[in-house]
């Protein structure tokens, strides 16, 4: 049997469905900041492939250019990055965020991110940092959960109730540190309030020290795209503190960026 006859016949599936292409886009999913580097056997596991079958998907990926190897250990080389730059480039949000999240880092010294929501995660499309060090590693393109982030929050919070009941339901609640929230009830209680208030507040859910603040960033028309933040470290700023200073500031620059992409309409 082809391969595309046996693409055509994955059960649930539509007729059209390319099972090959599927399976080369794991192969590229399972590298990471973890695991930059990794053999054949390594990435047959992770992508479920047997030996053989990861092997031709490598070495097909080796002759498009988006992965090399020493011989022993395969690694993705920058050309992968062009799979991202198509979506970004055309996505408007960056681009317009940057400029004025350049300006809320000057006037507050924090560092600034925006970020979108892709499945159970946030991408991270845009970044300035402040003159203070994180310790936590962050840059565009990079992924992070969503229930223990601030821009993660703000996002699911937008999300419709049908569509945060499925994800309550099927998404992997890991907890990072004691103040992750695991609970599925008390997590869709954080993201009502978040809701109603309009801006959400994450106190070292995901590293010990990391306090941030996020807002939505809207469409004309009222729909969610992506998200904005600041973060700190709780020795320069308490939660309360964040609420206190950080909220307003981040608040009119939400605004702000939603009036430059209304008017680019």
């Amino acid at each position: 049997m082809s391969e595309l006859a046996e693409d055509e016949s994955v059960p649930g599936r539509p007729r059209e469905f390319i099972q090959s292409l599927e399976r080369g886009l794991a192969i590229i999913r399972a590298f990471g900041p973890h695991a930059p580097e990794q053999t054949v056997t390594e990435l047959a596991a992770k992508t479920a492939l047997t030996r053989a079958t990861a092997r031709r998907f490598l070495i097909t990926l080796i002759e498009l250019g988006y992965v090399e190897t020493d011989g022993r250990t395969f690694r993705l080389t920058p050309r992968v990055l062009e799979l991202g730059y198509s979506f970004l480039s055309g996505l408007g949000f960056p681009d317009v965020a940057l400029p004025h999240l350049e300006r809320l880092v000057a006037r507050v010294d924090e560092s600034s991110e925006a970020s979108v929501l892709d499945g159970d995660d946030i991408v991270y499309v845009a970044r300035v940092p402040s003159t203070a060090v994180m310790t936590i590693a962050v840059n565009v393109g990079g992924r992070m959960p969503a229930h223990a982030t601030s821009m993660g929050k703000v996002l699911l919070a937008s999300l419709t109730d049908a569509e945060l009941e499925s994800y309550l339901e099927h998404a992997a609640l890991t907890r990072y540190l004691p103040r992750t929230v695991t609970d599925r009830d008390e997590l869709r209680a954080q993201l009502m309030e978040v809701r109603a208030v309009g801006y959400a507040v994450v106190d070292q859910e995901l590293e010990e020290g990391l306090v941030a603040v996020a807002a939505p960033v809207r469409t004309r028309g009222g729909r969610v795209i992506g998200a904005i933040n600041l973060s700190t470290h709780v020795a320069r700023r308490s939660a309360d503190s964040v609420r206190a200073e950080l909220v307003e500031p981040l608040l009119a620059t939400a605004r702000a960026i939603e009036a430059d992409l209304a008017g680019m309409g």
